[in-house]
């Protein structure tokens, strides 16, 4: 069956006393354990997965235990073998257990937004989206307690395994779906807000070798859709939707929908839903015609 990575400080973590439970807490365990009835139904039905199944999900006793373990197997190369990458990750959950949160909104907003996702374990196990932002927040965990060396370490390998490429200094807010994933780049001095969807081929770039804070600031609920590239310092507004293959050189303001090359206003959102929740990729009909 394979050795199962599970690093002995999630075994000891302290269960949390009667009464103290937080809402994160509740909405975790319920997570966790719709994650693992799927995980059941998906090793009765198909004998060949029992065993990665049972790794990936029903030999652990909580999400945090899972995600550190599985991320690890997929990262895990001859340099830092997947047993030493499940302590960074523990180590990582132990230290700010908002990188597990954001984990549980991060896995909600995938269901609720991509029809491809018909529960929660197929984003769990396969989505490489998903895998490569959570080990973005390790990341940036390490990037924030100075260890910058190994931080640009996980970030390489992510780019090499997921094809997704953020450096661990950008911060990403909650509930963010990063949809295939392949070709995304997020540069240093760029931000993320909450509720954010990003598909592939998004770019948020710099315009040249400055150096400083060089790259975008995309706010809660924005909308980047397939192939966007949004270069300098420049703010997407909250709930903005940015439209497919569309190059973003000036400020987006807040409700706006732009596309073109460059990018131009051609509407506005009237719905009162955030673009990234809505997740409808289409744009106003132009007032021209060819």
């Amino acid at each position: 069956m394979g050795r199962i990575v599970t690093p002995a400080r999630f075994a000891q973590a302290p269960a949390n006393h009667a009464g103290c439970e937080t809402d994160s807490d509740r909405e975790r365990a319920a997570l966790w354990a719709r994650l693992r009835a799927e995980a059941e139904a998906a090793a009765d039905d198909d004998p060949l997965l029992r065993s990665f199944v049972h790794i990936a999900v029903l030999s652990h006793d909580g999400l945090a235990s899972a995600l550190g373990g599985h991320l690890a197997r997929k990262l895990g190369d001859w340099y830092i073998p997947a047993e030493r990458l499940a302590d960074i990750t523990a180590q990582a959950y132990a230290d700010d257990p908002g990188i597990v949160v954001a984990a549980v909104a991060d896995l909600t907003a995938i269901v609720t937004r991509d029809p491809a996702a018909d529960g929660l374990l197929t984003p769990f196990l396969y989505f490489k989206g998903f895998h490569a932002l959570q080990w973005h927040r390790v990341a940036h965990r390490l990037w924030t307690q100075g260890r910058r060396d190994l931080a640009h370490f996980l970030q390489s390998r992510v780019s090499e395994v997921f094809a997704v490429d953020i450096h661990p200094a950008v911060p990403i807010g909650r509930g963010v779906l990063i949809d295939h994933g392949t070709g995304v780049v997020i540069g240093e001095t760029a931000v993320v807000g909450d509720d954010v969807s990003i598909l592939q081929g998004v770019t948020l770039g710099g315009t040249g070798k400055e150096h400083g804070d060089r790259h975008p600031k995309v706010r809660d609920g924005v909308l980047l859709a397939a192939g966007a590239k949004v270069l300098g310092n420049i703010e997407v507004g909250r709930h903005a939707k940015v439209g497919a293959g569309s190059v973003v050189l000036k400020p987006v303001p807040p409700g706006a929908t732009v596309a073109g090359v460059p990018a131009r206003v051609v509407g506005w959102s009237t719905s009162g839903q955030a673009p990234a929740v809505e997740m409808d990729m289409s744009l106003p009909e132009p007032e021209y015609t060819i």
